[in-house]
């Protein structure tokens, strides 16, 4: 991704620095799961929004002292591409939701962490993966994870980080239009089942609006971007995670669709640049 020249957001609080020490991680042994088992734990925990260190955490996660940690060149350049990248959306979004939608953009901050933090919508930890909270409009992401999308779930190159960042803000616009706040209610009322297959829903969408702020940032793509995002999408679908932590994929539990499902989705995006086609709720068959 071109993103020589393009400016650095300034919505964004970096609380990186102060890192937590994770006490009683039991790495094989007796009650350990293992290096194999932690990481398909994980993998399975980042793109689910569900805590899972109380899984891989001998003490039910319990944080050590914070200690100061200096940033590494690396840490500082992964902050210098997010931001950038947070700028694309700010700049598409400003103007794609004014023209689609009739509606001011207010941009979410972004809130870079390291390890553990916390949220009006609960502690975050490196086994919850970036999520949006609409409680405070804003994005979390631990950097770290940007290493395990590439290492552990196969989704590398910077297009697919850029493609995660895109995800997270695009719950903040499903926010915005009031989205969210509608899903939220009806998942009150309906069994659990029922509830998931909302969510799935939810999830594609913001997929899709994923594809529309890559429409409209084409000018900055370069050659295998766009293959690196539908390849990250495809990495993290319910039915591969499922798969890869050894377990048949069951349908009924997918909170964010089949990797088929979210490349589609985003593609749809991508290929339309408009905001109405990303309507998954309307949709007969995802």
């Amino acid at each position: 991704m071109r993103l020589r020249g393009v400016r650095r957001s300034s919505n964004v609080e970096d609380r990186r620095g102060m890192r937590s020490g994770m006490r009683g991680i039991p790495i094989g042994g007796a009650g350990g799961i293992g290096i194999g088992g932690l990481l398909l734990v994980l993998a399975i925990a980042f793109f689910t929004d569900i805590d899972l260190t109380p899984y891989v955490s001998g003490n039910g996660g319990t944080a050590g002292a914070y200690v100061d940690s200096e940033l590494t060149p690396e840490e500082e350049q992964a902050a210098d591409f997010t931001l950038r990248v947070l700028a694309t959306t700010e700049d598409v979004w400003g103007e794609v939701l004014q023209q689609q939608a009739g509606m001011a953009y207010d941009p979410p901050v972004l809130v870079l962490f390291s390890a553990v933090t916390q949220s009006p919508c609960g502690g975050a930890s490196g086994a919850t993966g970036p999520f949006y909270c609409p409680l405070d409009e804003k994005a979390y992401l631990d950097l770290d994870f940007f290493a395990t999308l590439a290492r552990q779930l196969g989704a590398r190159g910077d297009f697919a980080q850029a493609y995660v960042v895109a995800h997270e803000v695009a719950h903040h616009v499903q926010n915005e239009i009031g989205i969210l706040d509608d899903v939220n209610r009806a998942r009150q009322v309906m069994s659990e089942r029922e509830a998931n297959a909302l969510t799935v829903r939810l999830e594609l969408q913001a997929d899709c609006l994923s594809g529309v702020w890559a429409a409209h940032v084409e000018g900055l793509l370069e050659a295998g971007d766009l293959d690196e995002a539908l390849n990250a999408a495809m990495q993290i679908g319910d039915d591969t995670l499922q798969r890869r932590s050894g377990q048949v994929p069951h349908p009924e539990s997918f909170t964010h669709g089949t990797s088929a499902q979210r490349a589609g989705w985003f593609k749809r995006g991508f290929d339309s640049g408009e905001m109405q086609s990303c309507d998954t709720f309307a949709a007969e068959r995802l």
